[in-house]
């Protein structure tokens, strides 16, 4: 017979996988409230304007390497089921962002809407540009042996943050990139310190030259609010047979399932009939799972809406307040798990270009911003320009927590344009998908593909500059 300590030590053993999902989801949660705390708490920390998720992320980090290096203990962070977390959680932002009701806008803004699309996926072509500039004379030079390729993890990391960082790092390692997540995953950590200093740097100065007004963080409006702030007319209840946040997860979840079955569909397909293709296809197809699902949530979306026009359903089942709420509570895992899966010995031998990609990084999407910005942006140029160079940074949170300190009210369409010019951006970056796995297949595809975005890049410049629907 087995000792009381023995069962009990079998017990604890046999529920540990059964709990460590929710064990690293309860570290997350802990971690995040005392990062609140400190953020409100600590005034030097606050006048950072750094996310709170972010903050989250880097004090787990550090967590990781004090228990790993300090004392030994490696087993608390389940690094597998962080990235499983970053991996899912991206795509689940994107599918509630995606399935919020649009109000209808005028030309003015629809033009300034797709201009913004263009300027989102031109900024992934400077960086990409700028990142595989640099890979590639370091390889030629002080850094023989370096993956080309990885100049296209800036793009990743500063333009679309941890997940797709994480994403493509990993699909990298599989073309012999050592080190690849991790480095796709520091990218993007720097892409946020990124955002957040050189945001308030160029907040502070643009008040210290009279340029902008800069509300206090603290400021509410609270009493301004209506029931129209959190929901609109001919929705269902908030509680009736089933709840109404029910509803939206499940809708959630019913599109990630959709996803999941075209992914699966369309790579088996291609494993099948075009076995060649499959295989410069399927892991980035499997990478790119929050751009097809955004894509099917907007074709529900869509579906919806003319269903609603013609009578076939009498109440509306998406909440917009809810939607939001579900979108920034993925996301804030995604990002806290993300940078937590860094691991600094990964990038041994890769501080280098690390850090001239980091630096680089945030210059010259400053200054393209800065120029495509102040034509397009017209009467709203500083409120623009803020909040884009936070999102092509960071992510859309840190874009938004910067163009809150000058537009606390949202009265420009500044916030209303990264949520548009993204789903607008999905169109114009569908190329880059291909352009990403090409690049990491050999030194000529590398070049070729240097060459492509210089093309594009082109384009896009001309397009941005001529299109004429409404002035922006």
């Amino acid at each position: 017979m087995l000792s009381a300590s023995t069962e009990v030590q079998q017990i604890f053993y046999a529920t540990d996988g059964v709990w460590n999902l929710i064990i690293q989801l309860g570290i997350i949660a802990a971690v995040v409230l005392f990062a609140n705390m400190l953020r409100r708490c600590v005034p030097v920390i606050r006048r950072t304007l750094m996310p709170v998720s972010v903050l989250a992320g880097f004090i787990m980090l550090a967590l990781k390497l004090v228990l790993q290096h300090g004392f030994g203990i490696d087993d608390i962070f389940d690094i597998d089921v962080l990235d499983t977390l970053v991996y899912h959680c991206i795509a689940l932002g994107f599918i509630a962002m995606s399935l919020r009701t649009s109000a209808k806008t005028d030309k003015n803004n629809s033009a300034a809407g797709v201009k913004s699309g263009a300027i989102i996926v031109g900024s992934y072509l400077i960086q990409g540009l700028t990142g595989l500039v640099l890979t590639i004379l370091l390889s030629l030079t002080i850094k023989p042996g370096l993956f080309k390729a990885a100049g296209l993890l800036l793009p990743m990391g500063y333009g679309q943050g941890p997940g797709q960082a994480n994403n493509i790092g990993t699909t990298y390692e599989s073309f012999g990139f050592a080190g690849g997540q991790s480095f796709g995953l520091a990218i993007a950590a720097a892409g946020y310190i990124c955002a957040c200093t050189v945001g308030v740097i160029v907040l502070n100065y643009w008040k210290n030259h009279k340029q902008i007004n800069v509300s206090g963080e603290d400021r509410q409006k609270e009493e301004h609010l209506t029931i129209d702030f959190f929901q609109d007319r001919n929705e269902i209840r908030i509680s009736d047979s089933i709840d109404k946040l029910s509803v939206q997860i499940a809708l959630m979840m019913v599109v990630y399932l959709l996803t999941y079955l075209v992914t699966k569909g369309v790579t088996t397909a291609l494993t099948l009939w075009a076995p060649g293709l499959g295989k410069m296809l399927n892991s980035m197809l499997w990478g790119f799972n929050f751009i097809i699902g955004s894509a099917l949530a907007m074709l529900v979306k869509t579906f919806f809406g003319k269903a609603e026009q013609k009578g076939w359903m009498k109440l509306r089942y998406q909440n917009n307040y809810l939607l939001n709420r579900l979108s920034g509570f993925f996301f804030d895992i995604m990002i806290v798990a993300g940078i937590a899966c860094i691991d600094p010995e990964d990038l041994h031998g890769l501080w280098l270009p690390f850090a001239l990609m980091a630096v680089a990084g945030g210059i010259v999407t400053w200054f393209y911003l800065k120029k495509v910005c102040k034509k397009t942006y017209q009467g709203y140029y500083h409120e623009g320009l803020i909040s884009m160079y936070g999102m092509m940074t960071g992510t859309i949170g840190s874009g938004i927590l910067l163009l809150r300190q000058i537009d606390p009210d949202f009265e420009t369409p500044a916030a209303n344009h990264l949520v548009v010019g993204s789903s607008y951006a999905i169109v114009f970056g569908a190329p880059l998908l291909i352009l990403i796995t090409m690049a990491a297949r050999s030194d000529l595809m590398c070049y070729l593909v240097a060459g492509i975005i210089v093309v594009y890049f082109t384009l896009l410049m001309l397009f941005i500059h001529f299109y004429k629907k409404g002035k922006a």
